[in-house]
């Protein structure tokens, strides 16, 4: 064994044992799942058209009433939910707003991982069918002021409805190395994401408290406290779950896959008090990759070894939720290697099946062609159109998005697309809600109404 497989070694038994230590001293939890409300789903009403006809009758003219019942129709749309030129962007993450607008979180900069890399937001307002102006939330310099600590990138936000009503936002941040150093550090608001509190650091270990990050959407247990999905990334990559008290604080830390497993970004499926499945992206080698699966029968206790899903999975971020009528509904990059496509799927069987509502994005056919800057740049003006039917009545906002999209897409001097990292959640009136990465520069947002999803399972294509 040589010099640095040693001191790896002797790094990961510290950690193990301050580990052991940590979870001794920590409070004593039970456990059992809070189910998540029901949204509420208001049954579509047919429209009824009522028509004046003059007709004529042993040659009298008459006015009859006609009337045409017309069926309802679901809806989805897609927008740009940033609206920054120049930057990537990514890792977007979604909350409800208590007034039925939904608030998006991601970072941009110059690149990941930089100094100038910024959280953002922007707020969706339904009635008005359009986004706010982004907004910067934080970076690195304010949060290097109020945590007294060098700070050197920022990422990965994630954001929720805390137990007293407010907004938590979680955020990975670095001091020193790559993103295997990052802790979580965490942001409160009580006007809705308008203002913020100072940051704070989650402390997730006593070892170093480095190597965790966040990705995915909290969940609640029976007793009020939150279960937040992480995962680590130093030496070995697992999955895990903090729990949180009503005032933030880590009380427990449970790792879900023994080291080696390569599961990371977890998300959790709650099928009802005691049941629940973790599904996350896979990190190891395998010829026909798979997300991961992890069970628990005993409301989250004890948890299975990981085993292999349905899922095909290209080491990339998946997003899925439970809907009210027990149907598991996800979105994930529908391919083995590259993240050029991006599948709606439905299983109706608690994840042994899964089968497609619709291709969100689908570009991997280009794989490997050799397009010339002119029909590149024709794909990319023609994926903005679709994305956002706003751009269509702005000629100079589309050229800016199309031209922020051409630098990422022909980085390489070829024609790469990547559509990445979902994250998805159900509003209160039962409108779903998704939003991706898009080739790195913009956040995309897809909507889509209850009556859609009903009919999209019932074949009304």
């Amino acid at each position: 064994m040589g010099k640095y497989q040693r001191l790896a070694l002797l790094a990961f038994v510290l950690t193990a044992f301050s580990m052991a230590l940590f979870k001794a001293s920590g409070w004593h939890v039970s456990y059992g799942f809070r189910m998540p409300p029901v949204s509420a789903v208001k049954a579509a009403q047919k429209t009824v058209i009522v028509k004046q006809m003059v007709v004529r009758k042993k040659g009298r003219r008459m006015t009859v009433r006609v009337t045409e019942t017309v069926e309802p129709q679901g809806h989805l749309d897609s927008y740009f939910a940033s609206s920054r030129f120049g930057v990537q962007t990514h890792a977007a993450s979604l909350v409800e707003l208590n007034d039925g607008r939904a608030r998006a979180f991601w970072f941009s900069g110059t690149r990941e991982g930089a100094s100038d890399v910024t959280i953002n937001s922007a707020v969706f307002d339904p009635a008005n069918d359009a986004w706010s102006d982004e907004q910067v939330v934080t970076g690195r310099s304010d949060t290097q002021r109020g945590l007294h600590r060098y700070i050197s990138k920022v990422g990965n936000p994630v954001a929720t409805r805390a137990p007293d009503g407010s907004l938590w936002m979680f955020y990975v941040t670095v001091s020193m190395g790559g993103w295997a150093g990052s802790s979580i550090s965490m942001l409160t608001s009580n006007d809705e994401g308008e203002s913020w509190s100072a940051p704070r650091r989650l402390i997730t270990s006593p070892f170093m408290n480095i190597s965790t990050l966040v990705k995915s959407p909290p969940f609640f247990y029976s007793d009020g406290t939150m279960g937040l999905p992480v995962y680590h990334e130093f030496i070995s990559k697992y999955a895990e779950i903090l729990r949180l008290d009503k005032t933030g604080k880590v009380i427990d830390k449970q790792r879900l896959a023994s080291g080696g497993q390569g599961t990371l970004q977890p998300v959790m499926l709650i099928r009802n008090e005691k049941e629940a499945t973790v599904l996350t992206r896979y990190a190891g080698k395998d010829e026909s990759p798979r997300a991961m699966s992890m069970v628990t029968a005993d409301g989250g206790s004890r948890w299975s070894k990981p085993t292999e899903s349905a899922m095909k999975n290209s080491n990339a971020a998946l997003a899925a939720m439970v809907l009210p009528d027990g149907k598991w509904l996800a979105v994930f990059n529908d391919q083995e290697q590259g993240r050029e496509n991006l599948s709606l799927q439905i299983s109706r069987d608690g994840g042994a099946t899964w089968e497609e509502l619709r291709r969100l994005e689908e570009m991997s056919r280009l794989r490997g062609a050799a397009l010339d800057e002119a029909a590149c740049t024709g794909l990319v003006e023609g994926l903005a159109r679709s994305s956002d039917a706003k751009l269509e009545q702005d000629a100079q906002r589309l050229a800016g998005y199309v031209e922020s999209a051409k630098h990422w897409v022909r980085s390489d001097g070829g024609c790469h697309f990547e559509f990445s990292y979902p994250y998805m959640i159900q509003a209160h009136n039962g409108d779903i809600h998704v939003a991706y990465t898009w080739n790195r520069t913009f956040i995309k947002h897809v909507v889509f109404d209850s009556l859609w999803l009903q009919q999209r399972l019932k074949g009304d294509r």
